[in-house]
């Protein structure tokens, strides 16, 4: 397995199976002197946990406590306050909560990545689809809030809720308020109808997706690596590495396919609320917020009967049962964040280290 690193200069390799011992990752290119909390850190990891306090019987029975513990990299300045030292930082945390005997190793499980795996590597019956398991996004969300410190010292923010659950959609986005509101909602007003609509499906045995949404605020013009490395396809490359995404939108997005040029072209030049763009020219920011659209498939794990294969390859039926989502969107938004903020951090440091370079 070849791809388990992210990144050009802030670089990330995750490792670690769904029921391992644990899931880790190593963070290469952090800059020296950079401060954070790692109580801060450790919330926003909770962010993708299940919480039935916020909302409601979605997601997984299967809580881990998700303690991270740091190997290297860093030096405590207090109990909560750590710096880093420039070097990789290896973290690890720990799988407690597994429960192997859930998870069929004969059968193929339809929607799942078990049939690819087994094409690919030739190793059947991975317990808990091992690294295409979402457990493997908690590196992801480790690193990309370590990411974030960086951004923020450039006045950088970024921010992901949840549009539409089922094609019931929200019409009015409140992004720096989402994480507060039951399933990270963007729109607070549909979530009543959300949820009726999950437990719905629920009762049936089935799931749901939906579309989410993340923005980020402050990002200066200038960064993105045309032609192959431009940020926009850094971004889609990026976040489709998340399982469970199957699309993607930058700005206006498919809608443009409808407008005509003057009705898709963003003024230039003085301050206008259109950004159809998302922010975007050319792969290379523009100085507005940058808007991109996810669109986010149904967990395949259902206890509905499913036409599949075993390990024979002979035609057989599936009932999954065990501890899954019936709903993924509030706990995919935090990973959603976490690949901008890596991406973004990846670009700072690209154009910074461009600027060093030419000023002599």
């Amino acid at each position: 397995m070849l791809a388990n690193t992210f990144g050009t200069l802030f670089r990330v390799t995750t490792f670690g199976e769904s029921h391992g011992d644990a899931v880790g990752g190593v963070i290469d290119g952090c800059p020296a002197g950079l401060q954070f909390s790692l109580s801060a850190i450790h919330a926003f990891l909770q962010r993708r946990k299940p919480n039935p306090q916020l909302h409601g019987e979605v997601s997984t029975p299967r809580i881990e406590n998700d303690d991270i513990h740091f190997h290297s990299g860093i030096q405590h300045r207090d109990e909560d306050t750590v710096i880093t030292l420039g070097s990789p930082i290896a973290f690890t945390v720990q799988n407690r909560n597994v429960r192997a005997q859930d998870y069929t190793t004969a059968i193929f499980r339809p929607g799942h990545a078990d049939y690819t795996y087994f094409k690919k590597f030739g190793i059947q019956g991975i317990t808990g689809g091992g690294r295409a398991s979402g457990r493997e996004t908690v590196a992801r969300v480790v690193a990309g809030t370590i990411a974030g410190c960086l951004l923020e010292q450039y006045d950088i923010h970024v921010y992901g809720g949840t549009e539409a659950i089922h094609n019931i959609h929200g019409t009015h986005f409140n992004y720096a308020q989402a994480h507060r509101q039951p399933l990270y909602a963007l729109d607070s007003d549909v979530v009543p109808r959300w949820q009726e609509r999950i437990a719905e499906v629920k009762a049936q045995g089935d799931t749901v997706g939906g579309i989410a949404r993340v923005i980020a605020y402050g990002v200066p013009a200038g960064l993105g690596e045309p032609v192959f490395d431009k940020i926009d396809a850094r971004l889609a490359y990026a976040l489709m590495s998340v399982g469970t995404v199957k699309g993607i939108e930058i700005g206006a997005g498919f809608t443009a396919s409808s407008y005509t040029g003057s009705q898709n072209n963003d003024p230039i030049g003085e301050e206008y609320e259109q950004n159809n763009a998302g922010g975007i020219l050319g792969g290379i920011t523009t100085g507005q917020d940058i808007l991109i659209r996810i669109a986010i498939k149904p967990i395949p794990s259902i206890s509905k009967e499913q036409k599949t294969l075993n390990s024979q390859g002979e035609p057989c039926t599936l009932s999954i049962q065990g501890r899954h989502d019936t709903c993924v969107l509030p706990r995919v938004i935090p990973v959603l964040e976490s690949m901008v903020k890596l991406v973004l951090a990846d670009f700072l440091l690209i154009d910074r280290a461009r600027k060093d370079i030419f000023s002599f």
